[in-house]
């Protein structure tokens, strides 16, 4: 064989890498000699790509046949012992990219950590946990360079090999990095910093038991130094082990509001000290329990017909009303799989779930148990990625992106809130939906699921309809919980009377004065986050609006600025007018802000908490939030749809929903069913326990059919009209929805090609109903304009592979044209 006169033995190979890059091929490398005994397919090397960047990539195919269009360059260096990537994750991978028209490597880029994409944007820094005088290892004379250099400043993976003077520095990367002298992070994170806690323990002194007996009679007349002291051995029993003392208690747990003085006291004079030490970043220590999970006799009933059920199908949909105790079933599930020596996925919505149920699960699985979300940093999410591939963790709770972690051995797969559009992916490529990649991932896995949720999706009732699911309902609270009472405040009278107080109908205000009158607990549901979505000037109508973007600006007090949500851009508040100078300007309409501003006028003595995404950017503004309302020390919890799901609170008796026609009335087809989803989710979190709780919806217009069926709790009524006027109209679950975007900074050009993509696919492609091309609701985001096509095409028809390539092509042979090379065209597959 030769390549371009190049000669190559029977000891010369190639391998195919996919690389994180939106370019719909494998890449050919040379395998150096060195690695020939050592390669496998699966597992990530380092490469040049270009000219310049350094890029990881995984190994897809190893073979013996050079590129015929290029000179193979050389693999760089080789990262892994054995693979991090096994046979499930490359088939799956490759049907996502399949089926969602896009490429492997987009698939790869937003499967793997940024902690296992060495690249050239990533970032060495030194470990600040790292310590010279304690560290067990050798360093060599490179190594030592490094470190120094790295203590003046952060440097980029280039600069690294820049300052050593060579290309191949992984391996001197991967040696410091496992001696714990360096942390790798991208450039776009924050660095990373362990985790860690104040730890208290004797002084080596009073580890003797002759000068701890002294020390008692020493502290006998001061009772608050004496109670710390015997608080830390009834935790750290010194006399039956000394060695106990080294790890100590936790400064939090020893100190409380009244002792904190006197522990402090006692470090001054050298009876204690005080240390920090690293913990585990999950914390979860604990052994896993073994006593079996308690069912009530409706539960056992439920869990006994989905085992059943799983001996003849694959998919069970579990419709349980909010509150009847579908955690303890998947408990339960989750247990028996893990038992019998499968792995489980527990997937749930939003990062916010996780507070709560975590902290469930771990008290009963332990250290078996990951948990895999985007505010966790990369270093933690490489450690859940890793775990799974030793066996470490057998269970996994975690968002979206969760479905693409390694497992090889997967029993029970379950998606909470099986409903909610969080699951689904809008940007960048994939643009997935978590809970339909779940299917395929099972079916490959030979695997169960189970899909849970009070307000099933149309599509999944549809499916359960079909037989393609099995249907089981739990239709009674936990205990002797009931449903709440829906009342509807009508704001058209409301206002003609002037009886309301701002945002508040006098109803809702009542009902607010008499739960915290009794000591309860209210949910405040706005599904708007910021102060008001728009600013005006009373005279001459001016609005501010983005940039980039075809939006108004959301105004938000707190930083008294205007934001744009879709871009980012911002700008002050101005104080005059910019066009008629007029000081006149007002806010129209409320958000999230807003209503904690009104609510702190109308309520002094109530602790009210904000929970958006503004409050909630760290992992710790989530538990902050969450812990302070479990622990009765916020009244009133204000919040957007982040305050609907999942969240179990004994003492809330109060649930208002705001604005509810705003969210029927949004020009999609699923606003309607998602509007009663998020209606009928966020009554759930009243009355959970035995007092009955009450829900006050605000509408202009109460007498709505929908409401009708919010009232009377009627999930599986609402979704029968729901699967008719989607007959009716063609929508899912009757056809498939393809959505393209074109996107262009010239509003002409994007206007042409989208005119002319129309055409072609009306001209080349028989069979599917098309859309369009029109301006969305927001026609220009981030400086690009923006058209839309909607192709529907027949659920049955089983050409949707042959339509999907013809798209492709169409969309090729455009953008090849001149003047469209600067162009986009997304493809948005079974968009939500």
């Amino acid at each position: 064989m030769t390549q371009e006169g190049l000669e190559f033995d029977t000891h010369t190979f190639f391998a195919d890498l996919i690389l994180p890059v939106p370019i719909p091929k494998l890449f050919t490398y040379r395998v150096p000699a060195v690695l020939n005994e050592v390669i496998k397919i699966g597992q990530r090397v380092i490469v040049q790509f270009g000219q310049k960047k350094i890029l990881t990539g995984i190994i897809s195919r190893i073979h013996q046949s050079p590129p015929i269009e290029y000179e193979a360059k050389y693999i760089l260096e080789l990262i892994d012992e054995n693979e991090v990537i096994g046979k499930h994750q490359f088939k799956l991978y490759q049907w996502m990219a399949d089926y969602y028209m896009c490429t492997l490597g987009e698939v790869i880029n937003a499967a793997l950590p940024s902690g296992l994409k060495l690249s050239s944007e990533s970032m060495v820094q030194l470990n600040p946990a790292f310590n010279w005088e304690k560290t067990p290892f050798d360093f060599s004379e490179k190594e030592r360079m490094l470190i120094n250099r790295l203590k003046q400043d952060t440097l980029s993976y280039t600069e690294v090999a820049k300052f050593i003077g060579t290309k191949n520095i992984y391996s001197l990367i991967k040696s410091m990095a496992s001696k714990e002298a360096i942390i790798l992070f991208e450039k776009v994170k924050e660095k990373f910093k362990p985790k860690t806690e104040k730890r208290i323990r004797f002084t080596k002194k009073y580890t003797d038991k002759k000068e701890l007996e002294k020390l008692f009679e020493e502290i006998s007349s001061k009772p608050k130094q004496e109670a710390v002291l015997l608080k830390y051995l009834q935790s750290v029993p010194l006399f039956s082990d000394v060695s106990l003392n080294a790890n100590g208690q936790s400064k939090s747990e020893l100190s409380d509001g009244e002792s904190v003085s006197s522990l402090n006291t006692l470090i001054k004079n050298k009876i204690f000290e005080e240390f920090e030490t690293i913990i585990p970043r999950f914390g979860f220590d604990t052994p896993a329990l073994s006593q079996p999970i308690l069912l009530s006799e409706k539960q056992e009933e439920v869990r006994n017909a989905i085992l059943h059920h799983f001996e003849e199908s694959e998919v069970v949909l579990l419709h349980g009303v909010t509150g009847s105790g579908k955690t303890e079933i998947y408990i339960d599930l989750i247990r028996r799989a893990m038992d019998g020596g499968s792995q489980a996925l527990l997937l749930i919505p939003e990062i916010a779930l996780t507070t709560q149920i975590v902290q469930r699960l771990k008290k009963i699985f332990g250290a078996e148990m990951g948990v895999y979300h985007s505010k966790f940093s990369d270093n933690e999410r490489v450690e859940v990625w890793n775990g799974i591939l030793s066996g470490k963790f057998q269970l996994v709770v975690g968002v979206r992106s969760s479905v693409f972690l390694p497992f090889d051995n997967l029993g029970l797969i379950i998606v909470d809130e099986e409903h909610d559009a969080s699951y689904k992916q809008q940007s960048p490529a994939p643009r997935y939906q978590a809970r339909d990649y779940a299917l395929v991932m099972a079916h490959q896995h030979h695997a169960k699921v189970v899909l849970g949720s009070a307000t099933p999706s149309a599509e999944s009732f549809f499916h359960s309809q079909q037989g393609k699911f099995k249907l089981i309902s739990l239709n009674e609270r936990f205990g002797e919980a009931h449903l709440p009472e829906v009342t509807f405040a009508d704001m058209a009278i409301e206002r003609q009377r002037k009886s309301n107080k701002g945002e508040f109908s006098s109803q809702l205000l009542k009902s607010i004065e008499t739960a915290l009158k009794n000591k309860e607990q209210v949910i405040l549901f706005q599904n708007r986050r910021g102060y008001a979505p728009m600013v005006q000037c009373e005279d001459c109508n001016w609005i501010p609006k983005c940039i980039n973007c075809s939006v108004s600006l959301t105004y938000h007090q707190y930083r008294h600025e205007m934001v744009c949500h879709y871009c980012g851009y911002r700008e002050s508040l101005p104080s005059a007018c910019p066009v008629c100078t007029s000081k006149r300007i007002l806010t129209k309409g409320y958000g999230t802000e807003k209503l904690e501003e009104e609510l702190n006028l109308l309520f002094p003595e109530a602790k009210v908490q904000r929970m958006d995404w503004d409050t909630t950017r760290t992992r710790s503004g989530y538990e902050s939030i969450i812990e302070n309302f479990q622990e009765g020390e916020t009244d009133i919890l204000v919040g957007t749809q982040m305050v609907t799901k999942g969240l179990d609170f004994d003492r809330v008796s109060l649930v208002g929903v705001f604005d509810a026609d705003r969210m029927m009335h949004f020009p999609d087809f699923r606003a309607h069913e998602r509007a009663f989803q998020l209606i009928i989710q966020v009554s759930g979190r009243s009355g959970r326990r035995e007092k009955k709780g009450n829900v006050i919806i605000q509408t202009a217009d109460p007498k709505q059919s929908l409401f009708t069926f919010v009232r009377q709790h009627d999930i599986p009524g609402y979704i029968k009209t729901e699967l008719n006027d989607r007959e009716d109209h063609f929508y899912p679950p009757y056809s498939r929805l393809i959505e393209i975007t074109i996107k262009h900074t010239d509003r002409l050009k994007c206007k042409n090609l989208a005119t002319q993509l129309t055409q072609l696919i009306r001209k080349d492609i028989t069979g599917p109903k098309v859309l369009g091309p029109g301006e969305p609701l927001v026609s220009k985001i981030r400086n690009e304009f923006l058209m839309s096509i909607l192709i529907k095409i027949p659920r049955d028809g089983g050409r949707l592979k042959e339509i999907k390539n013809q798209l492709l092509h169409l969309s090729d042979q455009l953008l090849s044209v001149k003047e469209f090379r600067s162009a986009k065209i997304v493809f948005d597959v079974d968009p939500v």
